[in-house]
């Protein structure tokens, strides 16, 4: 009887950034997330905000076993000597009230700055506060969650038949993101105001999470970073050991490093998270 083939490789960092898992909600995409974080090591995790969904737990109580073992392996990564930083975000803003506090060796903020190991400094903050619909109007905010919400619930019914007929996944929420003038005025004017709040820090960049859309870019002179989410997209950012950083979509990732001998048990796996 042969034996089982790992089908990945561990994955090696300096540091991680991911933010907007979004635990509590069916949108989260907790079997991707289970993956990554077992097939990837650092020296530094950040917990970018929007880790866990206060805003729908308190409508309605949706907490899954995988939700809780992502909790669990966060958490044992801190034991085992990972440093974890959990910088809290607007669905999560309860934290905030506690905070500076340490839970199970992970130390919660509100920000934090990052230094590399070519001594660049990341300012890592949520975002929200550089959302001036969440700043002026958390009412209509709201409502965009649960637009939003709607929107996720039809994208798993549209991939459940993309994946029927063999295709990739396709995001319907990000697609309107880009067709909709005002979304894209959006994102661009919280690039400018989150980059000059970073400019005024005197820092070389800012890694922030919020908007769901990852994206690397310079404007101003400062190093705009969004590690995006893991509703969607399913990107984290990491750190070389050269102090360089990189955007993982691991949806991709996932695909390069499976083993080709790999048995079918673990090819029935795949197809389940896929």
């Amino acid at each position: 009887m042969g034996t089982k083939t790992n089908p990945y490789k561990i994955y090696n960092y300096k540091s991680i950034w991911m933010s907007d898992l979004h635990l509590g909600t069916k949108g989260c995409q907790d079997q991707l997330i289970l993956e990554f974080i077992k097939y990837t090591r650092s020296e530094k995790l950040y917990l970018i905000g929007d880790i866990i969904d206060g805003w729908a737990l308190k409508k309605k109580w949706y907490w899954p076993q995988a939700h809780n073992d992502i909790v669990q392996k966060i958490l044992r990564k801190a034991r085992h000597g990972t440093k974890v930083y959990y910088v809290a975000g607007n669905h999560d803003e309860l934290l905030r009230k506690f905070i500076p506090i340490n839970f199970g060796k992970v130390q919660i903020v509100n920000q934090i700055i990052h230094t590399t190991e070519t001594k660049k400094k990341y300012l890592v903050i949520h975002g929200d506060q550089f959302d001036g619909v969440m700043q002026y109007a958390r009412w209509l905010s709201k409502l965009g969650s649960v637009a939003y919400e709607w929107l996720i619930t039809i994208n798993r019914y549209i991939n459940y038949f993309r994946k029927k007929l063999g295709k990739e996944y396709w995001s319907f929420s990000k697609f309107l993101k880009f067709k909709v003038k005002n979304a894209v005025n959006f994102m661009s004017n919280y690039e400018v105001l989150i980059s000059n709040y970073a400019k005024k820090r005197k820092v070389d960049g800012v890694i922030c999470g919020h908007i769901h859309h990852a994206v690397s870019k310079h404007t101003m002179g400062i190093h705009y970073i969004n590690d995006g989410d893991w509703v969607e997209s399913c990107t984290a950012l990491v750190e070389h050991f050269d102090g360089s950083l990189e955007l993982i979509d691991w949806n991709k990732k996932r695909k390069e490093i499976i083993d080709i001998t790999i048995g079918d048990a673990d090819k029935t796996l795949l197809r389940k998270t896929a």
